[in-house]
């Protein structure tokens, strides 16, 4: 009796946990996207599941699910794929969600939203070819530069504070940003990422960029590069309002250390 009543509980359980899938073909990201969405009913929400659990958070993978079923993403050449090594909300109504596909490329699987509006799912891609020599060691994946700020792999902010998605331009049309991430500007719009030989800087909200070139006094001393551009270097707002990291006309004039986040 107790044998019939386990098979009987067990294969509710396992009814209960089958969902459906779905496959979708993620397209590329256009910048007048709006992630910002409302759902018109409860049902029109997503959901993370957890398919796995490691032994560390880093191990765990997931699933994304809109109502009882399962999303898999087609972004042909790559595998089509529904498991990711992470999933994260980048607005409070639970409409959007940025996903990283669980692959052995780690770091430089690629990335997705998944988002549904108007009760419609889709999939934009977070992906840009790119050529660069030191591409290895500039895809860092995500970087969570606060709470509600977010960039992937140098070609994309995430402000999850409004849901805005902004394409980062290009130094090079053909590679990915060549640089680590420094510091921004007060108003978090202006990034500034430090190349080889220069602070690259681009505004997420109006595209504009400034290249300021570093001396190789400057980048050839990493222990005191912060130091000499707090003291060397300030804000300047242009014609546009736009903000820009420029050599001061003297020396007079010390940069607030909180400005520096890296």
């Amino acid at each position: 009796m107790k044998i019939t009543l386990y098979a009987l509980f067990l294969s509710v359980v396992l009814f209960g946990c089958g969902s459906s899938e779905k496959t979708y073909k993620a397209k590329a990201f256009a910048a007048n996207e709006d992630f910002n969405v409302f759902p018109k009913s409860k049902k029109n929400i997503l959901t993370i599941v957890r398919t796995d659990s490691g032994a560390s958070a880093a191990a765990d993978r997931f699933a994304i699910q809109s109502k009882d079923t399962t999303i898999t993403i087609d972004d042909a050449p790559n595998a089509a794929a529904k498991k990711f090594l992470l999933a994260s909300f980048i607005n409070t109504q639970k409409t959007a969600v940025l996903v990283q596909v669980a692959s052995e490329a780690g770091k430089m699987a690629p990335f997705y939203i998944i988002t549904v509006k108007d009760g419609v799912t889709e999939v934009v891609s977070l992906n840009k070819a790119s050529k660069g020599a030191e591409d290895k060691k500039y895809t860092n994946g995500l970087e969570e530069l606060t709470r509600s700020n977010i960039l992937v792999n140098n070609d994309f902010f995430i402000t999850t504070i409004n849901s805005r998605v902004y394409p980062i331009k290009r130094q090079n049309p053909d590679e990915r940003i060549q640089g680590k991430f420094f510091m921004y500007s007060s108003d978090k719009t202006t990034l500034v990422f430090l190349t080889a030989n220069s602070l690259y800087q681009v505004n997420t909200a109006t595209g504009e960029t400034f290249n300021l070139p570093l001396p190789a006094s400057l980048t050839s001393a990493p222990e005191t590069l912060v130091g000499n551009i707090q003291s060397g270097y300030t804000w300047v707002v242009n014609a546009n309002g736009t903000s820009f990291l420029k050599k001061n006309a003297d020396d007079d004039r010390i940069v607030d250390i909180k400005e520096f986040k890296h």
